[in-house]
């Protein structure tokens, strides 16, 4: 069976926050005495804020019972952040135009929590072209586990072998191929030379380089 179903993660990929996350961690965690490098971050990238929070903080061995709050306030500098400053990643209105026009059901697979998916939506005008959401928030497992692909998927009554998944974080990339989705990744622009993306079905260097070439390569 052809492909008839498109998920795509958000952070990264839809609009242009992870930059904004770095801020945001960096800000909270300069309170714990941690002060992380662009090239720590790349490696937790695609986690829940608490598994990253739990991975550094037992790095640098700070006392877990400040993770919740760590959390809450990471958050919320985020919300802040993209309310503010957030911008589109290049070709996202031309991709779900893309797949509407062929009449792809349209969902959405985030590790971030809700209220702040509800902002990036707004904030990008795409709440009458995804049908369905889930998080990851409050899963026991997060990306690289597929519960939270599986879970969408389920949601838009397709199985996972027709659906395609579009990824920018390794974690979310490997979360998509043990969900049994095909796999789009769009690496930032300093990692998409490493061999870890060759697990994707195709890799690109941005949205707007998508076609139909390109789907019917995932349609084999």
């Amino acid at each position: 069976m052809k492909p008839d179903t498109v998920i795509f993660d958000m952070d990264g990929l839809l609009i242009d926050s992870e930059p904004l996350w770095q801020e945001a961690a960096n800000e909270i965690l300069s309170e714990y005495g941690i002060n992380l490098t662009y090239e720590q971050h790349i490696t937790t990238t695609g986690l829940r804020t608490k598994e990253f929070l739990a991975w550094w903080f037992g790095f640098f061995k700070v006392k877990l019972e400040n993770l919740e709050e760590a959390e809450e306030l990471i958050t919320n500098k985020v919300i802040e952040k993209v309310s503010q400053r957030g911008e589109g990643m290049p070709g996202v209105k031309e991709i779900f135009e893309f797949f509407s026009q062929r009449k792809f059901k349209i969902g959405l697979a985030t590790s971030s929590p809700l209220t702040l998916v509800d902002v990036v939506v707004a904030k990008l005008n795409l709440a009458n072209l995804i049908s369905e959401i889930t998080s990851a928030q409050h899963l026991t497992y997060g990306k690289p586990h597929p519960q939270v692909y599986l879970n969408c998927a389920l949601l838009l009554k397709t199985p996972p072998t027709q659906c395609i998944c579009f990824e920018d974080s390794f974690n979310g990339m490997i979360a998509a191929k043990a969900a049994r989705m095909k796999c789009v990744v769009v690496p930032a622009p300093q990692q998409i030379h490493e061999s870890r993306w060759d697990a994707a079905d195709i890799k690109l260097s941005s949205l707007i380089d998508f076609n139909e070439q390109k789907l019917s390569l995932l349609s084999r």
